[in-house]
């Protein structure tokens, strides 16, 4: 049995916007055509993204799947996280995570890439949060401040690795 500290669960892969929550949305293009699309898919699907932004992340699966658990740890942060959906398709690859006890924001993010009907290549990141913690209550605007600075990390840190990898 799940343990996460929200409800709605699965918003990011649809969409839906639950009220009661800080919502976030970040999109970057990152080239055109279905290698480029593949390659992106395959840097998220298996944590490499992340990694990339030198976050560390623990997971209990090599890739992304609903169920599997993470910790995502940026310098003294540590963000106990659950995979609540995964997607591998032509125009859509990615996964969403929900919030574990001990997380500092209640919620769930997702990330993915699209491509489009123009042939093109899209890093999106979804999300809907609140405070959890006093230190995310604390933090205020620097907390979402920080939520859209780690969707740029990573959008940046995906177009590098398919940059280098092209």
């Amino acid at each position: 049995m799940s343990d996460l500290t929200y409800s709605p669960v699965g918003g990011t892969r649809t969409s839906e916007r639950p009220p009661g929550f800080r919502h976030l949305f970040f999109r970057m293009p990152l080239g055109t055509g279905a290698s480029r699309y593949a390659q992106a898919g395959a840097h998220i699907l298996s944590f490499r993204m992340h990694r990339a932004t030198g976050a560390k992340i623990v997971a209990s699966a090599a890739t992304a799947a609903p169920g599997v658990q993470l910790t995502v740890g940026l310098g003294p942060l540590r963000a106990p996280c659950e995979i609540v959906w995964a997607e591998k398709s032509e125009k859509r690859t990615g996964w969403g995570y929900g919030t574990r006890p001990g997380h500092p924001a209640s919620g769930e993010e997702a990330f993915f890439v699209e491509h489009d009907e123009r042939d093109r290549v899209w890093f999106t990141v979804v999300a809907y949060s609140r405070p959890a913690s006093l230190l995310m209550r604390l933090g205020g605007p620097f907390a979402v401040g920080f939520q859209h600075l780690y969707a740029r990390l990573c959008g940046r840190a995906l177009k590098r690795l398919c940059t280098v990898n092209s």
